[in-house]
C-alpha cells in the first residue's frame, strides 16, 4: 500500500506554528495529480512554497527570542516567517521521481531553521499514491 503523493494545496502544519498553512507548488514539474501541480522534495521555498503558520512561539526564532525578553521571559509569538533554507526529508525511499527530484509523498518531514518540523495534515489528494 501507498502514502498519498502532496500537491499544491496541501494542508501543513508546524511544531511552532500557532495555525495550519496550505502549500503552494508552481506548475513547473508539469505533473499533476488531482487536478493540481504534484510536489517534490525541492518544493520547500519560503513564502513561495512554504506559506506562514500564523504566529511562531519557537523561542529559536530571533524574533520571538527578543519578543520574549522584552516581556520578561514571558514566551510571546510573533509572526511567523517559514525559514525552510533545506529540501524535505522523504518519508520513504524514493520511487517516484518527478522534475528529476523525488516526489513528496504525505510522510516526508520539513524542517524550519527555527527548530520547528512541518509536516502535512492533509496532502491536497488521496487519490494518487506512491508505492
Amino acid at each position: 500500500m501507498g502514502c498519498p503523493q502532496v500537491c499544491s494545496g496541501a494542508t501543513l502544519q508546524c511544531s511552532f506554528g500557532l495555525a495550519p498553512s496550505v502549500l503552494n507548488v508552481l506548475p513547473l514539474n508539469r505533473t499533476l495529480t488531482a487536478g493540481m501541480p504534484a510536489a517534490n522534495l525541492q518544493d520547500h521555498i519560503p513564502l513561495v512554497n512554504i506559506l506562514p503558520f500564523g504566529m511562531c512561539s519557537s523561542p529559536a526564532n530571533p524574533t520571538v527570542a527578543a519578543a520574549t525578553a522584552a516581556a520578561l521571559g514571558v514566551l510571546t509569538p510573533m509572526p511567523c516567517i517559514p525559514a525552510t533554507a533545506s529540501p524535505w526529508i522523504p518519508g520513504g525511499p524514493p520511487t517516484l521521481l518527478l522534475g528529476g527530484m523525488p516526489a513528496l509523498d504525505a510522510n516526508g518531514t520539513l524542517m524550519c531553521n527555527w527548530a520547528g518540523v512541518i509536516k502535512t495534515v492533509m496532502p491536497g489528494q488521496m487519490q494518487m499514491l506512491i508505492p
